[in-house]
């Protein structure tokens, strides 16, 4: 009798240590990005998204998934402690992609609270006016 009420007691202890402890957020300087006008002949562009863990837990990011293949993310591999930042650096490659503007979207998948959240990127690539004397 004195060890299932011990165990009782160990495993409400632990469900209470478990539910006080509060997971990991993640809060971004901003999430969306206008890179302007840039011209056809310099298609890449760069531009860094930094955020910061305001949870009591470590915050891992999952992942990083651009909406198509000419948006390439990076981001912080390891895991970010309570207060510390990170960063996830997004390059957009319009080479060989009709001029005019573009708009898209980076989803990021974490353990934290909020556990997706959606960047944007845009901008409008100038054509180059390749012009020809006849």
């Amino acid at each position: 009798m004195k060890k299932v009420l011990f165990l009782t007691m160990m495993l409400l202890c632990g469900i209470t240590v478990t539910m006080a402890q509060k997971p990991a957020e993640i809060k971004f300087d901003k999430v969306t990005h206008n890179f302007g006008k840039f011209s056809e002949k310099n298609p890449v562009v760069s531009c860094v998204f930094s955020f910061t863990n305001v949870g009591e837990s470590p915050l891992v990011v999952n992942q990083a998934v651009a909406s198509c293949g000419c948006t390439v993310p990076e981001y912080t591999k390891t895991p970010v402690k309570p207060g510390e930042s990170g960063e996830i650096k997004v390059t957009y490659n319009g080479t060989g992609k009709f001029p005019g503007h573009f708009k898209k979207s980076i989803t990021v998948r974490t353990n934290g609270a909020v556990e997706m959240t959606r960047l944007y990127i845009e901008g409008d690539m100038e054509g180059s006016e390749a012009k020809s004397e006849e």
